[in-house]
């Protein structure tokens, strides 16, 4: 467990590589006015699109919040005295209104200091469970929409360590409920308890591609604490809270209920437990009861998952994807490999899919075989599913029309899956007679709501296609050139009426009714603008070349009085990138940046300092393309820099900027870009990585999109590794992580090597290590002085050089 912070301090390194306590600081008074602002609400509705629910939240989290006891088990990391997720956002308050009404109602009865989680509608959508999490338990409420009254149903502690610690019952007068058990046993602490022995891990000998995890088991008694941690009584409650034993304890990791409510899926992990691989790899078993509890049959057995094909299109063998048919009343669907699970193996189907009626006596029924790797199923009220694959090495994607009839089927989508341009949408949806989201076909006819991206700019769309004769009539494009118009649902085809989000640099994403017959738009909300002070920026898409010809675009943004015909002033310029791969130089080029897109300043950008006398190109495109048979990374530098270089001479044509005063930056992969830019290029000034990971020896199995592993192709590597090439960085550098970084890869000894060794090489470096933070920074304490840091960093090696 985590001790309680007692002293809020950073430990950093300043260039002269002395060590300083510092206190957290706050950026100055143009950042600040930006970064403490109250976010608006969020907003999600019933099926009909008729009531509203407006959940609040603090803007950031405190320190205090990231300083709560946590354990770190199999890929978990939770509250072992709440029993819930230690990074969980909680909201703090809810309030209520239908579609057509103009004003929200405070939802009555809410717990005091609120810390509301897992909202849920009932099936019939009068009522919405959710969870509050107190200092000692996570409590079960539910919120009856007639009244607008919450209470609590449950005095008996949940438990949500493995996520949602509840499921809806079809009556929607009672919920199945993972309880801590009554008898659970303590947990072992470690330094109280001497090892009975050492750790100890084999391998049979057979290959095997893992990627580097973080938080996994590592003995006995971390296998111990999972297990008492994970294991959760069934427990069906009312909404009245009658209370009674549904299932002993076990490891429930799914609870899932047949659509007509008759049968109901559990799975739940099993024995033996893994030192290299998370939970969601450990053996488990899948099984159907009767909603009485009755055992009906075991469905699905896996073992442990440790060893895998290489490459992202592998997958295990035995049933994958099982799931209930949401057409049908109690009918399984799953996916089986035909490969072997392995990309590698030649063959003219790779999954096949079955369908299974319960009471499951019978043997499961194949109706398709798939050219590629299975990806998901919609069905819809009719005949009809479509199924859809992908193949990651070709970046293909195609969507199959399935009628279920006599299982033939047509191919209606066959395409690059990164070609934005040619995306045909996904379909509108509705909910069928059991409350699941199916294909809303009318007169054998469905709508396709689409992004709308195009060469021209983006134009959202609604298209008609006719299931039978296969052809598309565009029925909407959205036509508005100075806001943009996403379209979130179609709430009623006959008479046009569309609900869509509306924004624009400076109007506030705000929901919108729109007919799409006359036009005319009615507001649903009404969302201030937080950020007034940089409304009138300038704000524009800009699209320009690399050497090779690739086409690529960024977001330039110029302070408000700028002035752009004289430009006697030229600003410094900050470039805020994340690599992407392609295996189409046309993809690469394609534009899915929007001008109209509200602008939104986080701590994860550089346009705060636009207020401060910077330009900044935000999202720049860094396109890494490997074409036929090349991988994107055989030539990751070259690209790289050229990425870069084009984006600085894009900007400097247009006369805005001082080429002298470059600073790029970025997080995560970004961060890494951000390394190797500053390694193997003279074209910037400084840079700003954070939470990266800078030697690829360290991740040996693959990362990113990189499938080879370190011993296929170890120049590829180590040629990546700004760490190999540590000895060629002289470019002031700002190296910030998060001291508890859980994201794959980028364990935050990343950077305290990295920084190690560009401290001894004589480097200008400085690292700041962030107190309880993961991978995305949370506490505001943590958040404000990132931005304080990046501050005095911009305004020392790049402003005032």
């Amino acid at each position: 467990m985590k001790k309680r912070l007692t002293a809020i301090a950073l430990l950093f390194v300043v260039f002269a590589s002395a060590q300083e306590n510092i206190t957290y600081q706050k950026p100055s008074p143009e950042i600040m006015q930006l970064a403490d602002f109250e976010r608006a609400p969020s907003v999600f509705m019933d099926s009909k699109r008729e009531q509203m629910i407006f959940s609040y939240r603090d803007t950031y989290k405190s320190l205090d919040d990231l300083s709560q006891d946590e354990m770190k088990l199999a890929g978990l990391r939770v509250n072992p005295i709440t029993n819930i997720s230690s990074t969980m956002t909680y909201v703090n308050n809810l309030k209520t209104r239908k579609l057509k009404d103009k004003t929200e109602a405070q939802v009555k009865g809410l717990p005091a200091n609120a810390r509301i989680a897992y909202l849920s509608f009932s099936p019939d959508e009068k009522k919405l469970a959710f969870t509050n999490t107190t200092k000692n338990a996570v409590e079960l409420w539910i919120l009856d929409l007639a009244t607008n009254t919450a209470k609590k149903i449950s005095n008996q502690p949940l438990n949500a360590n493995l996520g949602n610690p509840y499921v809806w019952m079809s009556d929607s007068q009672n919920l199945l409920v993972k309880q801590i058990p009554s008898n659970r046993n303590a947990l072992i602490d470690e330094k109280q308890n001497l090892p009975t022995g050492p750790t100890v891990s084999n391998s049979d000998g057979k290959v095997s591609q893992n990627r580097t995890y973080q938080d996994l088991l590592k003995n006995p008694q971390d296998e111990a604490n999972f297990e008492t941690l994970a294991k959760s009584d069934l427990v069906k409650i009312s909404v009245n809270g009658d209370q009674q034993k549904f299932k002993d304890a076990d490891i429930y990791t799914s609870v899932n209920f047949s659509p007509d409510g008759n049968y109901l899926m559990l799975t739940t992990i099993q024995k033996p437990y893994s030192y290299i691989v998370p939970l969601s790899r450990f053996p488990m078993t899948s099984t159907v009861y009767d909603k009485n509890g009755n055992l009906v049959k075991v469905v699905n057995e896996t073992p442990l998952n440790e060893i895998m094909p290489k490459g992202f299109s592998s997958v295990r063998t035995g049933k994958r994807n099982i799931s209930w048919r949401a057409d049908q009343p109690s009918t399984l669907v799953f996916a089986e490999a035909l490969d072997g699970g392995d990309q590698a193996k030649k063959v003219d189907y790779r999954d096949e899919l079955f369908v299974w009626e319960a009471p499951f006596n019978t043997t499961p029924k194949s109706f398709f075989k798939t050219q590629q790797r299975f990806s998901g199923i919609d069905w819809s009220n009719g005949n009809i599913a479509v199924v859809s694959d992908s193949w990651y090495d070709t970046r293909n994607s195609k969507t199959y029309l399935i009628n279920l009839k006599d299982n033939s089927s047509k191919i209606i989508d066959d395409r690059n899956y990164q070609d934005v341009y040619s995306d045909p949408g996904s379909f509108a949806e509705t909910k069928n007679q059991f409350g699941r989201n199916v294909i809303d076909v009318k007169n054998n006819k469905a709508n396709l709501i689409g992004s709308g991206f195009t060469k021209a700019g983006q134009f959202p769309f609604i298209d008609e296609l006719d299931l039978g004769k296969m052809s598309k009539k565009r029925v909407y494009t959205s036509k508005l050139t100075k806001s943009k118009e996403s379209i979130v649902d179609i709430l009623d085809a006959k008479n046009g009426q569309v609900l869509v989000v509306e924004q624009s640099p400076s109007q506030y994403p705000n929901y919108f009714v729109r007919n799409i017959k006359n036009g005319k738009a009615t507001a649903v909300t009404h969302f201030a603008n937080p950020f007034e002070s940089i409304k009138n920026v300038y704000k524009e898409v800009i699209t320009y070349k690399r050497n090779d010809g690739v086409e690529l675009t960024g977001t330039l943004y110029l302070p408000a009085n700028y002035d752009r015909k004289n430009h006697t002033e030229k600003l410094p310029l900050l470039i805020w990138a994340y690599p992407r791969e392609y295996v189409s130089k046309d993809t690469a080029g394609q534009n899915t940046q929007n001008p109209n897109d509200f602008t939104f300043p986080s701590y994860g950008s550089f346009i705060y300092w636009v207020t401060k006398g910077y330009a900044v190109l935000d999202d720049a495109s860094f396109p890494i393309i490997g074409e036929g048979k090349a991988e994107p990374n055989d030539t990751f530098i070259t690209q790289l820099v050229a990425d870069g270089r084009a984006a600085i001479d894009a900007v400097d044509k247009l006369g805005y900027i001082d080429r002298t005063k470059v600073a790029v930056g970025g997080h995560s992969y970004g961060a890494f870009m951000t390394a190797n830019l500053l390694t193997h290029s003279k074209d910037y000034a400084c840079g700003i990585a954070r939470s990266g990971a800078y030697n690829r020896t360290l991740t040996p199995f693959g990362f990113q999109s990189e499938q080879r592993n370190y011993w296929d192709v170890p120049e590829i590597y180590n040629t990546m590794s700004p760490f190999m090439q540590a000895d060629k960085m002289k470019t002031p550098l700002l190296l910030i992580h998060g001291e508890a970084d859980n994201n794959p890869g980028t364990f935050t000894l990343q950077t305290e090597r990295y920084f190690q060794a560009l401290k001894n090489l004589g480097a200008p470096v400085r690292m700041v290590l962030l107190p309880k933070e993961s991978h995305g920074y949370a506490a505001k304490e943590n958040v404000l002085h990132t931005l304080w840091e990046q501050d005095q960093f911009l305004e020392k090696c790049l402003k005032n050089k």
